[in-house]
């Protein structure tokens, strides 16, 4: 009996570690899979996923720092002083006026034409049209999943459905071309004023990506329906094809988000007095715009027209200096109207949870953080349907920011050239440029250096990119339609 105990714990022990082996390639093979599928569904994680609160809200857990406004500060106080210093070498000895604008401000010098009125009403109510072009695409998407799911619980052949989804995403790419060619059209060869165009533009590019985001979210959607891929929990509430209806469409439509999902965190309730609070912030800070563009800048611009045909250097380095404190104070304005008081008071309206627009780019020690933190609704289109399914395909991390970053500036060059009729390629190259900028800027961004990295962010973003941006596109309108014309 004693010569038994040793030759059973041995079995024992064999078998405990058969089993073990047996289990951790069982693991192996599952965690291979897991990570095979996860690179295949890009289009299906969750962006929003829980309530957050504007970090400049008083709601906000922790409260941002400010040093980046402080930095700012200092440049806009040594850019004041500079152009006195130049004013003063102006009176001395050359004496001449330079000009800039762009399509908001510009707007401003030119009187508003009926036709342009009606071409824009007429524009920004059949742009959405396109949205219900993609659901109508969906509807028949969804029935083909839907049979095809049918016939396997059956255990019948399913049908072949690769030639249907090539049709779907050839139908969904004609209605996206169709949307943003047809809008490009209309604004630039039938819409004079720059005002009207631009705001046309806007609208045209956000129902474009929205109708992107919808189309990719639900061929990915589908696909894990019909795989038995787990999305993700929050979509439990409506899982695909659930999703496909007109309410749910119209949700995302008005969602102050560029990225679909079938369901979004909401808030508990609507708060009337946050509401008109926004409300009353977004109309009261729009005025202020106008206000400062009517008696600042515009005269400034008219003012710099022969300077610029001259190319009389110094005089548009002081107007350069000259603008770059009004139009800093003008886009600052413009990013709390838009990104904390208009996003907050329609996310307030939909009852949206996730209002997280931004967070503290001015704090941004270069220019690939500010990129990611200034505008979150067009950074999460960016990342979700760009970047991380080229890096799910095997792309270079960095070659993907590349072609992110070429996508967007193709982007600006339109929300910038076609109302203003002169795509110039300034909007594209600017965009461009950033690209070594960010490269140098980054390493900055760790311990002591970031002050260095935040005041070169600040001078080529705010105090010379946009103004010279500014600039170059009033000039190039000035020599095709306003005064400069021969």
């Amino acid at each position: 009996m004693t010569s038994q105990v040793p030759d059973g714990l041995y079995i024992w022990w064999i078998t405990c570690q058969a089993r073990i082996m047996f289990q951790t390639e069982l693991f192996e093979l599952k965690r291979k899979r897991k990570e095979a599928l996860d690179r295949k569904y890009k289009h299906v994680f969750a962006i929003h996923s829980k309530p957050r609160t504007s970090c400049l809200s008083h709601e906000a857990v922790d409260v941002p720092s400010f040093l980046g406004f402080r930095n700012l500060m200092v440049l806009v106080l040594i850019v004041g002083n500079l152009r006195l210093v130049m004013e003063n070498y102006m009176k001395v000895g050359l004496i001449a006026t330079l000009g800039l604008s762009y399509g908001f401000i510009i707007s401003l010098q030119h009187d508003i034409r009926a036709d342009d009125i009606r071409m824009g009403a007429l524009l920004y109510f059949l742009i959405p049209a396109h949205l219900f072009v993609a659901y109508l695409i969906e509807i028949v998407a969804a029935s083909q999943a839907r049979l095809a799911q049918s016939r396997t619980k059956k255990d019948e052949e399913p049908p072949k459905l690769r030639a249907a989804w090539l049709l779907i995403a050839c139908a969904h790419a004609v209605n996206a071309t169709l949307s943003l060619g047809v809008a490009n059209y209309v604004v630039y060869y039938n819409i004079h004023h720059p005002m009207v165009g631009t705001l046309c533009e806007f609208h045209a590019v956000i129902v474009w990506m929205k109708q992107l985001s919808y189309a990719f979210t639900n061929r990915d959607l589908r696909d894990a329906y019909l795989e038995g891929y787990p999305t993700p929990e929050i979509y439990a509430s409506c899982p695909y094809p659930h999703n496909i209806t007109l309410k749910n469409l119209c949700y995302f439509w008005w969602a102050p988000t560029l990225v679909y999902q079938p369901v979004y965190p909401r808030s508990p309730r609507f708060r009337r007095s946050f509401f008109l609070k926004r409300v009353a912030e977004a109309v009261g800070l729009s005025l202020a715009i106008w206000f400062l563009s009517a008696q600042y800048a515009v005269p400034t611009l008219r003012n710099s027209l022969h300077a610029m045909d001259k190319l009389n250097l110094p005089v548009i380095l002081e107007r350069l200096m000259k603008l770059s404190t009004i139009s800093l104070v003008i886009w600052l304005a413009g990013f709390f109207a838009l990104f904390q008081s208009g996003l907050n008071a329609l996310a307030e309206l939909l009852r949206f949870g996730d209002r997280e627009f931004y967070t503290d780019w001015w704090n941004s020690g270069s220019l690939g953080t500010y990129w990611k933190l200034w505008n979150k609704p067009v950074y999460h289109f960016m990342r979700r349907h760009i970047y991380a399914p080229l890096v799910g395909r095997g792309v270079n991390p960095r070659a993907a920011s590349i072609i992110v970053f070429t996508f967007s500036a193709f982007l600006h060059e339109l929300l910038v050239g076609v109302p203003t009729h002169n795509i110039i390629g300034v909007a594209f190259a600017g965009m461009m440029f950033q690209i070594p900028l960010i490269a140098i800027t980054a390493p900055l961004e760790k311990g002591r250096m970031s002050v260095i990295g935040n005041v070169i962010f600040w001078v080529a973003f705010c105090l010379v990119g946009q103004p010279l941006a500014v600039l170059l596109y009033f000039f190039a309108w000035q020599a095709k339609y306003g005064r400069m014309k021969s």
